[in-house]
């Protein structure tokens, strides 16, 4: 497609060059792909939307490939968006909604930005891939770089979820298991990637996985006949997601799809890792490495995320905020979301159940409040976390 007209670093704003392979940019910022959205506007309408193919790539005009045959597609996107009124009513919000992003190809939210990194990564020729994972991100990207014929090199932390390693292997992957956590992980992958000949597709450190993260954004906006909640729970641990939907909403309102009006973004973490928490409410501009990080949300493990300024920016221009909640209470809302509603969530999504409660009975947000909690990943990829749950 001839829409993008640059890369953009998210920091210092410096511009690259499209259509080459990029990672950070020399300040250390995540690139974001830029588009000719007043070109777009004039051409491309709701009808059409409407009227397209029934996964992320309906929006394919604000995607970043040059050519719709470079696409690599398991069927990921426009997951369903449920109002849960049982849940509603235990929490003291009417109007709750949970979108499901267990229902993704590899039963996680991460099929999305891997379809649009790895499509990318075909269309600029790119051989082989590494990637460290807290478990969910190398299950999604074993799979597409398999359906694209890439090598992956992954590597993800010993004691990650057993279905991710099995997925992995299955698919094809090289899987390492580090004695450590995702930070680790990473690290091993950035020593070693000039040598190996690896691109490197870890989390914001390439343009394209957050293209896919956005389609959250533009899902919940048109999901909702264009208008857009009043909070939305995101559980952070590297955050793309909350980064992707934010640029998605201003990318909306370019395009004259939606009003200036934004939702409150809350960050949801682990009380066993919670950087953005901490640096939330010092008032600080950038996060510290949370020592010894431990919980059973596996996503939620990330001690030091790269786009912590940008999640903090978010969190304060919002007027949202940042919370954690115990494992504890992250699986008993997982069984109170289950039984009462048929969504069996992932420990990341279950937390934000937990989240909501809070922040409504402490009066941050009005019980009359539209509230949409992602949860990320089907609960099925956590047998061994929920196996303990109610003993």
């Amino acid at each position: 497609m001839p829409n993008v007209t640059h890369l953009e670093c998210s920091l210092c704003a410096n511009r690259f060059e499209p259509h080459r392979v990029h990672n950070l940019c020399s300040c250390g910022g995540t690139l974001y792909v830029r588009y000719d959205l007043p070109a777009i506007k004039a051409t491309w309408t709701l009808d059409q939307v409407r009227s397209s193919r029934s996964d992320l790539w309906r929006y394919l005009p604000v995607l970043p490939p040059q050519h719709a045959e470079s696409i690599v597609s398991l069927g990921e996107g426009m997951t369903p968006l449920i109002h849960t009124p049982r849940l509603g009513a235990a929490v003291e919000a009417p109007e709750l909604w949970v979108k499901d992003e267990g229902l993704n190809p590899t039963a996680s939210f991460k099929a999305r930005g891997m379809t649009t990194a790895i499509t990318m990564a075909k269309e600029l020729g790119v051989r082989k891939i590494a990637i460290p994972s807290a478990g969910n991100a190398a299950s999604a990207a074993a799979a597409y770089a398999a359906a694209a014929g890439i090598e992956a090199h992954i590597f993800m932390p010993k004691d990650v979820p057993q279905s991710n390693y099995i997925e992995c292997k299955t698919l094809g992957a090289k899987v390492t298991l580090v004695d450590g956590l995702i930070s680790d992980c990473g690290r091993i992958v950035a020593e070693r990637k000039d040598q190996e000949g690896w691109f490197d597709m870890s989390t914001l450190k390439e343009p394209y996985r957050v293209e896919g993260k956005k389609t959250m954004g533009y899902e919940v906006a048109e999901q909702f006949g264009w208008e857009l909640p009043d909070a939305i729970f995101y559980p952070t641990g590297g955050g793309v997601g909350m980064i992707g939907m934010w640029k998605a909403f201003d990318e909306l309102e370019q395009l004259g799809w939606i009003s200036s009006k934004r939702p409150k973004m809350i960050a949801v973490q682990a009380e066993g890792c919670q950087p953005i928490v901490r640096a939330f409410e010092q008032h600080a501009s950038r996060s510290e490495f949370w020592q010894n990080a431990s919980t059973v949300a596996a996503g939620l493990r990330v001690p030091k995320p790269l786009g912590d300024v940008l999640i903090l920016n978010i969190l304060r221009e919002s007027a949202g905020t940042a919370i954690a909640v115990s494992d504890e209470e992250i699986l008993d809302a997982g069984r109170e979301l289950a039984s009462l509603e048929g969504i069996f969530a992932a420990p990341e999504g279950a937390a934000c159940v937990t989240a909501a409660r809070k922040l409504i009975r402490n009066g941050f947000l009005k019980p009359s409040d539209r509230i949409v909690l992602y949860n990320t990943g089907s609960g099925l990829k956590y047998l061994d976390a929920y196996s303990g749950a109610g003993k």
